[in-house]
């Protein structure tokens, strides 16, 4: 009888696996641009072939060709091909986003030259091109009164076609609805206009005004919606269709008639979009220069009746004020076009802040 004995040996201690992979140390990229910079000045200056606008974009091309390159060295091609799309992604950003900086420094540091209570409590009546003084108060009042009536002309109908084109219309007549608001985004601003010139100005104004036809703030208003209408009808259409449609049915089965389905359903739902879409057209409107000046007319003097006599617009007073023989103009145009800029950003942050309260309280 053989017996075996086993011997128990001390064996090693096992290593522990890692899954980490070996990566660029996070000063890595950093170095790579500035190496790429400085390749790049140097051949782009040493050579004589341009400006800082080549170096930067010479640079942009050996940084990713840089970056690619010791990221393949250091974690494989693998990673090389994500680390080089993930700058070209950072770059694309930085290029949308060095335009929108270059127009906000540009409109603050030449605007706030004639940010005081003169620019804005005056208006450019009795005003010289020797005058340093003379504001837009009548500007601002304009436009705020011709948006304001094309808004409420425009939103109220945008919107219920919009609601007749998802939620009822079918057939030929709501194919023609859309094809019309598809052949409207495109229209010129002047050929609307011209529009309004020929119909109201000309035909509809006289039976106003004795017989004669008249400028108005109002005529610039009807201009204004013919450009907004589109705009708002296309966007609050594609919110409505956003709407889920397990919404609608969960309120048809509880017998909700459809009116009051799409009333206290659909339309809180959609309204964050609707607001937004609203507020494209309120801004594309506000910067509108050629309809208010071939039916509104334009003027120095202060109006706030918008059914009778001339009335101009910051968009206008910016027109006007650019093309002034005067050393003072250019900053009035710049004050101008800040002024309308942050009107639209005032009026966009509250109508946002008030359809989330409105939602929320829902």
């Amino acid at each position: 009888m053989t017996s075996t004995v086993t011997s128990h040996r001390p064996q090693p201690p096992a290593q522990p696996v890692t899954l980490r992979a070996r990566r660029l140390p996070a000063y890595a990229a950093p170095v790579i641009a500035v190496v790429a910079l400085l390749a790049s000045a140097g051949i782009v200056y040493g050579a004589g072939i341009g400006g800082p606008v080549l170096v930067v974009v010479v640079g942009a091309l050996l940084y990713l060709a840089g970056l690619y390159a010791a990221a393949n060295a250091v974690e494989g091609r693998r990673a090389a091909r994500n680390r080089t799309w993930s700058a070209l992604i950072h770059s694309a950003f930085v290029l949308a986003v060095l335009p929108l900086a270059s127009v906000v420094w540009t409109l603050v540091s030449k605007g706030a030259e004639r940010l005081d209570g003169n620019f804005f409590g005056t208006s450019m009546n009795n005003i010289g091109a020797r005058d340093a003084d003379g504001g837009a108060y009548h500007a601002i009042v304009g436009t705020l009164e011709q948006v304001g009536i094309a808004t409420l002309i425009t939103v109220p109908l945008g919107v219920l076609c919009a609601i007749y084109v998802v939620e009822y219309g079918r057939g030929r007549f709501a194919f023609t609805i859309r094809f019309f608001v598809d052949v409207m985004t495109g229209i010129p601003s002047i050929v609307t206009g011209l529009f309004v010139l020929a119909f109201w100005v000309l035909i509809v104004s006289p039976w106003f005004n004795d017989g004669r036809p008249g400028f108005s703030g109002f005529a610039a208003a009807l201009a204004l919606s013919v450009l907004m209408l589109p705009t708002v009808v296309r966007s609050t259409e594609e919110m409505l269709r956003l709407v889920p449609a397990p919404l609608r049915e969960g309120a048809y089965a509880l017998g909700v008639p459809k009116w009051k389905t799409i009333l206290r359903v659909v339309l809180p739902t959609a309204l964050p979009g609707i607001v937004t879409g609203i507020m494209l057209a309120i801004a594309r409107a506000a910067g509108e220069t050629a309809p208010v000046l071939l039916v509104a007319g334009g003027g120095a003097a202060i109006n706030f009746n918008p059914f009778e006599n001339n009335q101009s617009s910051l968009a206008l007073f910016v027109y006007q004020q650019a093309g002034e023989a005067s050393k003072y103009s250019p900053a009035r145009a710049w004050t101008a076009a800040l002024t309308l800029v942050a009107l639209v950003l005032i009026l966009t942050v509250a109508a946002k802040l008030l359809a989330r309260r409105n939602r929320l309280g829902r």
